[in-house]
């Protein structure tokens, strides 16, 4: 029980020294520049503590569930030896969590809206759902995609620069033949994919496969699934803009 409680002690601490600069920044500007008062101060500081207990709590279940799972799996799927399985379970993990990834709803929802009133698409729900439902399946099939070039990259023990600079290379050519109102959600798609769901388990995927595979390094060989990640949603919009 001791030991329990200091470990949440420690995560408080260490959220509210991660949120710090964000609230000294806040004060500054309110304060010193716009030299306003908080406006609803009350309801700030009430959700400054949510802020805070959520972040420990998110913290705290990375440390003891996802990233412990996601290694363990990683360590199962080694000893089995399967590679169909293996692929299988890279797939289904980067098109699942990117598919169920907040940040990327919200910009699908807002790309559709916006799409709408410039009469790219029709003015209508039935429209602007599409638009945004096959943004995601295209986004999540990408990331699908990636996990599993990734997962084969560390079973190879393929250079991950000479990835990343082709994949950047392929996006910046086809940024000059792709239509202008795609590209940005293009470019966007790529950073939404990586956040508070997809990072922590595709993180320990890496790691645990590379620590269970003889001669590479997890810190080598176990990170750069999340460059994956981030670089082919790019791809992949981009030509799902030149088609469709």
């Amino acid at each position: 029980m001791i030991a329990a409680l200091r470990m949440v002690s420690r995560s408080l601490v260490e959220g509210l020294r991660d949120l710090a600069p964000i609230i000294l920044v806040i004060l500054f500007f309110q304060v010193a520049v716009l030299q306003q008062p908080f406006p609803n101060l009350a309801e700030v500081l009430v959700g400054l503590v949510c802020v805070v207990a959520g972040l420990t709590m998110f913290i705290q279940g990375l440390e003891m569930g996802l990233f412990p799972l996601g290694e363990a799996m990683a360590h199962s799927f080694a000893r089995k030896g399967s590679l169909v399985a293996l692929f299988a379970f890279a797939f289904s993990l980067g098109f699942g969590t990117t598919v169920a990834e907040p940040a990327l709803i919200a910009v699908a929802a807002e790309a559709a809206q916006v799409a709408a009133e410039a009469g790219h698409i029709a003015a209508n729900d039935t429209a602007r759902q599409a638009y945004a439902f096959n943004l995601r399946m295209v986004v999540a099939l990408s990331v699908g995609a990636a996990i599993m070039l990734g997962v084969l990259r560390i079973l190879k023990g393929w250079p991950i620069h000479v990835f990343i600079i082709s994949g950047y290379v392929l996006v910046t050519l086809m940024t000059a033949f792709a239509p202008e109102e795609i590209i940005g959600v293009a470019y966007d798609s790529g950073g939404v994919t990586t956040s508070t769901i997809t990072v922590p388990l595709v993180t320990a995927l890496g790691v645990g496969l590379a620590q269970s595979i003889r001669g590479r390094n997890p810190m080598i060989d176990g990170f750069g699934l999340i460059a994956f990640a981030s670089l082919t949603p790019m791809i992949f919009v981009l030509i799902y803009g030149m088609v469709a």
